[in-house]
């Protein structure tokens, strides 16, 4: 009796705590039910419409920058040093208004040399004709002699042979002229060089180069850029676009430009043109690396 007395109250003791396993089992995993089921059970909004024929719009993304449609880099054909820099960054000029002016002494003298050489040229051109009209006359009066008996014919023949050679002598002469006259026509371009003026009315929106510094030409090389010259009345967006858009333009198209500096504002314009070339871009593999095409418009 007294074994079974004692065995009871350990059996029940087992019992309640393997029922609480039981409820805190059972209250997970309703708890885990619950969330999975509340959270499948999130509704979707949908957007219903009727049924109308209209067309659709497709929307091209992309960024550029916004740039003067006409804008013009002044760089001197002739070097030398800058004497006369009478504008500013940001004044405006007109077409025609003086911008730069180079030291013109080198030129100057070498103006004047091909107007020596073009003189002397034109008095040998001189020299040469009077003396093939001389041997126009002596070959016109060798031949009346020879007409008469009165020389022999290797008379005749030197007459004859020296208006050649005298007309020769005029030819060469000639040809000498015109090649004086190109070398003064030169330098009289390039003294005019020395004075540049502004090819557009507009605004000088950038200046490289200050009033004594010496500028490299044009003529054998790429030339110092001094200043640009832009007409801000009109403006116009580069954008580049991707080659799987780039085939959506088209010239005429509606556009809407977003600038930064005007953040409540935009801007509606057309497209205007649509190049017709890409953009290479090359990626620096080790291997030479492939290449990236991208359109700009």
């Amino acid at each position: 009796m007294g074994g079974t007395l004692n065995m009871q109250p350990a059996k029940k003791r087992r019992w309640k705590r393997w029922a609480i396993v039981l409820l805190l089992l059972a209250a997970g995993g309703g708890s885990t039910a619950y969330y999975f089921q509340n959270k499948k059970a999130q509704p979707v909004d949908v957007q219903v419409s009727k049924a109308i024929r209209k067309d659709l719009v497709e929307t091209v993304v992309a960024n550029g920058r916004v740039q003067p449609v006409v804008q013009v880099k002044i760089s001197p054909e002739v070097s030398g040093e800058i004497i006369e820099l009478p504008v500013k960054e940001g004044q405006p000029v007109k077409k025609g208004d003086l911008l730069i002016r180079i030291r013109p002494d080198n030129y100057a003298a070498a103006r004047r040399s091909a107007e020596a050489s073009f003189r002397s040229a034109e008095a040998s051109q001189s020299q040469a004709r009077a003396t093939l009209e001389k041997t126009d006359i002596e070959l016109q009066r060798s031949e009346t002699l020879f007409k008469d008996k009165l020389i022999p014919d290797t008379t005749l023949l030197e007459a004859r042979t020296t208006r050649k050679v005298a007309k020769a002598s005029y030819e060469a002469s000639s040809h000498q002229v015109d090649v004086a006259k190109a070398s003064l026509a030169r330098a009289e371009e390039d003294l005019n060089k020395t004075t540049i003026v502004s090819p557009i009315t507009g605004t000088v929106s950038r200046l490289n180069s200050q009033l004594g510094e010496r500028v490299v030409g044009t003529a054998m090389m790429t030339g110092t850029e001094v200043m640009v010259v832009a007409d801000l009345t009109e403006m116009e967006a580069r954008v580049e676009v991707g080659e799987m858009d780039v085939v959506l333009m088209k010239v005429g198209l509606k556009s809407v430009l977003e600038v930064d500096a005007f953040r409540d504002r935009k801007f509606h314009g057309l497209i205007t043109e649509v190049a017709n070339s890409s953009k290479n871009l090359l990626s620096g593999s080790g291997s030479g690396g492939g290449s990236s095409q991208d359109a700009t418009r």
